[in-house]
């Protein structure tokens, strides 16, 4: 299967579920967004890495690659795999003494990881295909690196925003999806994909 190279281009407060984050990552040298929800404490974990930022213990993510390093395991690279049912799922392509072991992971952790090992981060062309976002070029030049949101937005409830798109036509759902892709917001983007998805497959 055909791999494809992939960046972190964005991290933000999730408007919809409270406590959790929404991961961009864009297909190098491409115009697809993959964007992924991850918990605060995997998002916390990546950030700091991003900023270089140097916590007075280490985190668990720190922890494990002292570890791996104390052993001379090497992380090569982190695969997202499979995608089942809005779950993406990941495996740590690791090397010791020559040796290559392949570790099942969270995608969460797995990016945290790969951020502190400075490894390739790809997945397939199949992946990106069904789950992927276009972006048009003219807009690229959107806020992904704004600020993350205070904590004391609203959010939306879940249960609220998967009843208003179930009533939503396909076509309705599309134009949607263009909007939201228009204002990059990813998350409300993915959830209006996986809709679509489920009513066409």
């Amino acid at each position: 299967m055909e791999k494809v190279k992939l960046e972190i281009i964005g991290l933000s407060y999730s408007q919809t579920q409270s406590g959790a984050y929404a991961l961009v990552l864009s297909e190098l040298n491409g115009k697809r967004r993959l964007p992924i929800i991850i918990g605060g404490f995997e998002a916390q974990a990546i950030a700091i890495e991003l900023e270089n930022m140097v916590p007075s213990r280490p985190l668990t993510h720190d922890l494990f690659k002292s570890f791996a390093d104390a052993y001379k395991i090497k992380l090569k690279e982190v695969i997202i795999y499979n995608l089942k049912e809005g779950i993406f799922f990941s495996q740590l392509i690791c090397e010791q003494d020559g040796k290559e072991i392949e570790i099942d992971a969270r995608t969460s952790d797995a990016i945290a990881l790969a951020v502190r090992f400075k490894c390739d981060v790809f997945t397939y062309e199949s992946i990106l295909k069904s789950a992927g976002i276009q972006i048009n070029p003219e807009d690229e030049e959107g806020n992904l690196g704004a600020p993350i949101p205070s904590e004391d937005t609203k959010p939306i409830s879940e249960e609220k925003k998967g009843d208003s798109l179930s009533k939503l036509t396909v076509k309705e759902l599309e134009q949607k999806l263009d909007g939201a892709v228009e204002n990059e917001n990813y998350e409300l983007a993915s959830k209006i994909r996986d809709e679509i998805n489920k009513r066409t497959s």
